[in-house]
């Protein structure tokens, strides 16, 4: 018997979080914050130094916004759209890219751009109602991500 619900994983998820060279610069916040408090005493100092770097990357990790394609969505932060109104994604890397988050992004488009993840993703919004032309996206993954909207925008033409 056939599922007709489909696979409920995602096609596609990545989370946008720091580069390695950010964690490695927070987590010396811990030990400055250590620093301050050896006058009160060398263990709380060293207690206090480890939560505050714990603290502080698990809060950039949490706070790292993620991209996921479901089955007909696509998510980019907080914000979604049905992969009907999505056009062809574009791939941009190295050049491209930097001109893609730069001068030539739209200013009435939907960005979610991180600092440290060279590839960008631009797909155009067909959406009439919609504001934003085209969302811009960056990934580390650029080539998997355009493939699982493509896949989802075959879907979701299948479906009406």
């Amino acid at each position: 018997m056939q599922n007709a619900v489909g696979d409920p994983r995602p096609r596609y998820r990545e989370r946008l979080a720091p580069s390695l060279w950010l964690f490695l610069a927070a987590a010396l916040g811990g030990p400055m914050l250590a620093l301050v408090f050896v006058p009160a005493g060398s263990v709380i100092a060293l207690v206090i130094g480890i939560a505050a770097t714990a603290a502080i990357i698990a809060l950039m990790v949490l706070g790292s916004p993620s991209v996921r394609v479901d089955r007909r969505t696509l998510r980019a932060g907080r914000a979604w759209i049905d992969a009907s109104w999505l056009g062809e994604p574009e791939i941009r890397t190295g050049e491209d890219a930097r001109q893609a988050r730069g001068p030539g992004l739209p200013a009435r488009g939907w960005h979610l751009i991180r600092g440290g993840i060279d590839g960008i993703v631009v797909v155009p919004n067909t959406d009439p109602d919609d504001p934003a032309p085209s969302w811009t996206i960056s990934s580390r993954t650029p080539d998997r991500l355009a493939a699982a909207i493509d896949a989802a925008r075959a879907e979701s033409a299948r479906a009406s």
